[in-house]
């Protein structure tokens, strides 16, 4: 059984937190049929995911789901709560990852491009501010998930979280940056002033005498915007791997 202090830790939970465990009671649904829980859920993800969280508003909610705003207060207490539920079910669960993907290192790249494919749908979840360690079901399994692919490899636990952050940030990171300049090419071609290329303006501002190694790169090619922004994450996330990889041999020999 559990003990007070469990219990009354438990209900100091934020209701959004009890409702995505388990642990407080479901709304009752309103007068009119038809709203519920997994209604609002779904609409308020297809909002974020084609407008972002800007245009995402309780009372914009409830005029596309067809009630008004006092009716949605009824599943959900606030916009906050509403933010946390609609994340923790837009990140969904982990992927399945079979015994056909061999080794640590392979499991592991399988698993951080399975977020990156998932965040390209829902770039707005990494928007949201970060209050403590992940707290709810989805989340917490792909952690767990990431933390069992790094067993049996010589980490210490404390490690094996340190890789799972430094790998999060990295990801987080990586999200934020292409959700970003996607916001100002639509913002630029809504204005009508198509936004000129990185390399383009580069080329304009570098003086190959005054920023010579910095001219290289233009020269070569790596600010294009024709480059596969999968390609400069895949090479990070590799030299990531190589670092944990090297404590792994170093502690083995």
């Amino acid at each position: 059984m559990p003990d007070e202090a469990h219990i009354e830790a438990v209900e100091q939970l934020p209701r959004a937190l009890q409702t995505l465990w388990g642990l407080g009671t479901r709304p009752r649904p309103g007068p009119k049929p038809g709203l519920s829980l997994d209604r609002i859920l779904e609409r308020g993800i297809a909002i974020a995911d084609a407008e972002g969280l800007d245009a995402l508003s309780m009372s914009r909610l409830a005029k596309e789901l067809g009630f008004t705003t006092m009716s949605l207060y009824r599943y959900v207490s606030s916009k906050d709560e509403l933010l946390v539920l609609l994340a923790d079910t837009a990140t969904g669960p982990p992927p399945v990852i079979g015994p056909d993907v061999v080794g640590w290192r392979n499991r592991l790249a399988a698993w951080v491009w399975a977020q990156m494919a998932g965040l390209a749908v829902h770039p707005w979840i990494v928007q949201l501010p970060i209050t403590g360690a992940p707290n709810t079901p989805n989340t917490l399994t792909w952690v767990d998930q990431g933390l069992a692919e790094l067993d049996g490899i010589g980490l210490t636990e404390i490690e094996k979280v340190g890789v799972i952050g430094l790998i999060a940030s990295f990801v987080r990171h990586e999200t934020l940056i292409r959700a970003d300049i996607t916001a100002a090419v639509r913002a630029a071609i809504a204005k009508g002033q198509p936004r000129t290329p990185d390399d383009v303006v580069l080329a304009r501002l570098v003086d190959p005498a005054r920023f010579p190694a910095l001219s290289a790169t233009i020269a070569a090619g790596a600010w294009s915007d024709d480059q596969d922004p999968d390609l400069d994450f895949g090479f990070g996330l590799e030299r990531i791997l190589d670092g944990v990889e090297a404590l792994v041999v170093r502690r083995a020999t």
